[in-house]
């Protein structure tokens, strides 16, 4: 379905927690109107036959310093100590999200959609490389060729040049009932010295960048946000509705 409504939202500086605990309760309230809507079908109310009134959302954030390790991570590619950690005032989290450990601060722009794939394409794999494909074309805005590394979700610069393999954008989503939530991290103006004391997606060998970094300058966050939103509707087709 095309030229979907999607509600955007920014939520500014944010704790990890607190951002988590609002995905949580957008994706359960689109789970409950889907199970409500598919009750009434089965028993026969023809008034709820039609497409379940979910709402898409998009939530971009900034967190304090956080590493997160998804479901699938595993913790040996944590390379600090929880009192180092403390003492660098950096949280840690394990997550219900896909991918391994990554990190999350300030000058990242972390992006949250919480859409119901059965309004665009049931197929996860898919879902991925469309959210690659937006920070691919926000990249290419800035005269950054950025790709995709095979078996390696996420955005990447110079994917096959052995030793200049850096990536620039993580990417890790849950999704239950076809909701989605988690999503991606662009690397902007962030600290880059954060990514030492981890082994970044749990890949070795491999270097973590910036669009600052890329660019050689500090980059105007607001500018980059509004690059992915309106790259956002293209690919997905749909139309953002700023709140």
């Amino acid at each position: 379905m095309t030229n979907q409504p999607i509600l955007f939202r920014d939520l500014g500086k944010m704790d990890y927690q607190a951002a988590w605990d609002y995905q949580e309760s957008l994706l359960r309230e689109n789970v409950r109107i889907k199970t409500e809507a598919a009750y009434q079908r089965e028993e026969g109310n023809t008034v709820a036959t039609g497409t379940a009134t979910t709402i898409h959302y998009l939530l971009f954030t900034e967190h304090p310093p956080v590493y997160t390790l998804g479901k699938s991570g595993n913790i040996s590619n944590v390379l600090i100590s929880d009192e180092e950690m403390k003492e660098r005032n950096i949280q840690f989290y394990n997550t219900n999200r896909g991918g391994d450990i990554t990190f999350h601060g300030p000058g990242q722009i972390v992006g949250y959609p919480i859409f119901d794939l059965e309004k665009f394409d049931t197929d996860i794999g898919k879902y991925l490389r469309n959210l690659e494909e937006v920070i691919i074309l926000t990249l290419a805005e800035y005269g950054i060729a950025a790709s995709r590394s095979a078996g390696e979700t996420g955005v990447w610069i110079e994917p096959g040049v052995a030793g200049k393999e850096r990536k620039i954008c993580a990417i890790g989503v849950r999704c239950s009932r076809w909701i989605t939530m988690h999503g991606f991290a662009l690397n902007v103006n962030t600290d880059l010295s954060f990514f030492n004391h981890i082994i970044p997606c749990g890949i070795t060998n491999k270097q973590v960048t910036s669009l600052e970094k890329e660019c050689g300058h500090t980059m105007d966050m607001e500018e980059v946000k509004g690059k992915i939103r309106r790259n956002v509707e293209k690919v997905f087709e749909g139309r953002l509705i700023m709140e």
